[in-house]
């Protein structure tokens, strides 16, 4: 086998993503801390992040898919997982084999999982006012959970990461759930959820996000610690004069006399067009600008500042979330989920 060294890579804190979690339990209470870990731990990799967490204390983790939850077995001892998109058909065989809950968020889904399920535990969602996923509340009167073996009662926050009076209805709407459908636990937080206060965590809060690194919330602010450092091998470094132009559509001209580091990465890796204008790299504590165009695979850097760069360095990326997202205008979780696959994911 030819060792190929990667031409991007990610660097990812261990004790960062602890941190966090440790930091939303305590904001948590006397609630559990759970973690969403659904497309790959948005793009993480999530089955470091289950290794990384359980350590920690961690038991209840959230995927999206029947598949994300197949990729995950074998799963650590006393780990609970739940699948958010509940049981189809065609998922009934991976329901029944796969140590892992389905969130039943429809009549359809619960009259299939009464079938089939055999008494197993299932979880459901309740529709609180964001008309996504789960019954709506007045489905669920009439007997419709009857039956029904249910660990976790959820509902999702729709705009819990703004000071909006949707918030307070959602909260008095899944209260009043709470008293009419008998579960062992209730759970309606996720990150933002979390930073709104001790009356929003119940039983059991599902943070993302801000797991990652994202902020969800001002309350956040200073305590959520960064995890993910893309960073990217310089392809080339070139002088351009002053007065020359660099990249496709000529968006930006030298004006000096520059040394430019051109970036093995591109928007096929994730990093967008819209970083242009805004984005920037580090190399030895120097501050490099993105110029020009994203390309599709290559990205220019201004390093004139920099001495001593070479063909074979490595940039750090800037990519605080909050950060990237206010000058890109992608939201923090676009920035992470969006990073391909030719990232090579490494944890320290």
């Amino acid at each position: 086998m030819i060792a190929i060294p990667p031409p991007l890579r990610l660097r990812l804190s261990s004790e960062a993503l602890v941190a966090n979690w440790r930091w939303l339990a305590k904001q948590s209470g006397s609630a559990a801390c759970g973690a969403a870990i659904k497309a790959d731990a948005y793009g993480l990799g999530a089955r470091e992040v289950v290794r990384h967490l359980a350590a920690a204390g961690c038991r209840d983790f959230f995927v999206a898919t029947w598949a994300e939850a197949a990729a995950l077995m074998p799963l650590p001892w006393g780990v609970s997982l739940s699948v958010l998109h509940g049981v189809g058909a065609s998922d009934v065989i991976a329901a029944l084999t796969l140590p892992a809950r389905p969130v039943l968020g429809s009549l359809e889904q619960i009259a299939l999982w009464r079938e089939a399920g055999e008494g197993r535990p299932c979880d459901v969602m309740i529709d609180t006012g964001m008309n996504r996923l789960g019954l709506r509340v007045e489905e669920t009167a009439g007997g419709a959970l009857d039956g029904l073996n249910i660990e976790t009662l959820l509902s999702h926050l729709a705009s819990a990461d703004e000071d909006s009076a949707q918030n307070s209805g959602q909260l008095a709407a899944f209260r009043a759930v709470r008293q009419a459908i008998p579960a062992r636990r209730y759970s309606l937080a996720n990150s933002a959820g979390i930073c709104l206060g001790a009356d929003y965590a119940f039983d059991l809060t599902r943070p993302g996000i801000a797991l990652y690194g994202g902020t969800p919330r001002g309350e956040a602010t200073g305590h959520i610690r960064q995890v993910a450092f893309p960073e990217a091998r310089v392809l080339q470094v070139r002088r351009v004069r002053q007065g020359e132009a660099v990249g496709y559509g000529a968006t930006w001209t030298a004006p000096r006399d520059s040394r430019i580091a051109i970036a093995n990465m591109g928007y096929a890796d994730g990093y967008l067009r819209c970083h242009a204008g805004s984005g920037s790299a580090t190399w030895n504590a120097c501050s490099l600008p993105l110029i020009g165009r994203v390309s599709m695979d290559l990205t220019a850097f201004d390093a004139s500042d920099a001495d001593g760069i070479e063909e074979g360095d490595w940039l750090a990326i800037d990519y605080d979330l909050p950060t990237a997202s206010a000058r890109s205008g992608l939201s923090q979780y676009e920035l992470l989920t969006g990073l391909g696959p030719r990232f090579e994911r490494g944890w320290f």
